[in-house]
Parts: structure tokens; C-alpha cells; sequence
């Protein structure tokens, strides 16, 4: 499974989603734009130590992972939206039908990629009237499965978004590839 981050990302929204799937026998790497380390934040504000990065966005395919993982963090998902190689990857994910998940901020990224027309999705309040914009039904639920994608609202929906995903991700067909299929 790609989790794809970049400097600013909310800790708790990396973290306890890879736990939850990494306790369901998930294979987990960090995707990111850089890397080394990205830098975590708490409540975006707080220094929050780092996470490591397995693997560079643009040396990763679709083809190399059964679903994506998108947190949040408002820095994050802006420092992602300016990288077309992690725009393309976030298109080529939705568009292969695979399970993609995302919380808080992270659907921004739907709206840099295009894939956001025409799916019902939640987000954190700030990033809605965005979500409209570029064509999605957007609702005040815990978490929303539309499909392949499903989005949760903030950190306080955790508990829901970890367990939807791990059922959603559970789903995914088995990738068998060089960078391990998860």
C-alpha cells in the first residue's frame, strides 16, 4: 500500500491508518515528492518529529501497489498539488479503479487531479467549497465510500476512516511486483 505525503503532513493521519493496516498484514511505504524524511506536523502547527520515505513519487507506478492512502495536514496536499508527479500518480490511482483513501485536507488532491467531478466525498470543512468547485457532492459524514475512494472529514474520525479502509483496502486485488505488491 503507497502512502503518499510530503513535508507538513498531520501525523495522526499517517500514522494510525498505517498502523491499522499494518496490523491487518498491510505492507506500507511512504510515497513522497523528496527523499530521506518528510517532516510531521501535529494540529499543523507543532513540529511532530518525521516520517521516512520508502520510495520517490515519480519511480513509483500504480502498477507497484493494491491501494494509495492520501493524509491530510494543510501543508501537505498543497506542497503535493505543485508536483506533477504526484498530481499524475493521485489521477492514475483513481482512474485504475483501485482503492484510494484520503482525510482531512488530503482530498485536495482529488481536485488537482481532475478525479473529483461527479464523487460524493467529504473533507475537512476549509476544503469543501474547493471539492464543489471541481464538481464533487460533498457531505458532513464520518466517512464516505463512493466507489474506489473513500474520505473522512479530521482526525476525531479516525477510529471510522481506519476501520472503512482496512475493509476497503482488503478488497484490492493482489499486486505482484519488485516493490512487494501491498
Amino acid at each position: 500500500m503507497a502512502i503518499l505525503a510530503a513535508d507538513g503532513v498531520e501525523r495522526v493521519e499517517l500514522e494510525q491508518p498505517r498502523r491499522a493496516l499494518d496490523d491487518a498484514g498491510a505492507r506500507t511505504d511512504v510515497v513522497s515528492i523528496k527523499s530521506g524524511e518528510i517532516a510531521a506536523r501535529d494540529n499543523d502547527l507543532e513540529d511532530a518529529g518525521t516520517f521516512g520515505v520508502d520510495r520517490l513519487v515519480g519511480a513509483a507506478s500504480v502498477d507497484d501497489y493494491d491501494a494509495l492512502l492520501l493524509p491530510g495536514g494543510t501543508v501537505n496536499p498543497d506542497k503535493l498539488r505543485m508536483e506533477p508527479a504526484a498530481v499524475a500518480f493521485v489521477r492514475d490511482f483513481v482512474q485504475s479503479g483501485k482503492p484510494v483513501a484520503s482525510i482531512c485536507h488530503g482530498p485536495w488532491n482529488f481536485v488537482e487531479a481532475d478525479v473529483a467531478r461527479g464523487r460524493r466525498l467529504t473533507s475537512f470543512p476549509s476544503i469543501r467549497t474547493d471539492l464543489r468547485n471541481a464538481g464533487a457532492e460533498v457531505v458532513d459524514e464520518r466517512v464516505v465510500t463512493d466507489g474506489n475512494i473513500t474520505t473522512s472529514r479530521s482526525p476525531d474520525d479516525l477510529p471510522a476512516f481506519c476501520a472503512r479502509i482496512v475493509q476497503e483496502f482488503a478488497r484490492a486485488p493482489r499486486t505482484a511486483s519488485v516493490a512487494g505488491g501491498s
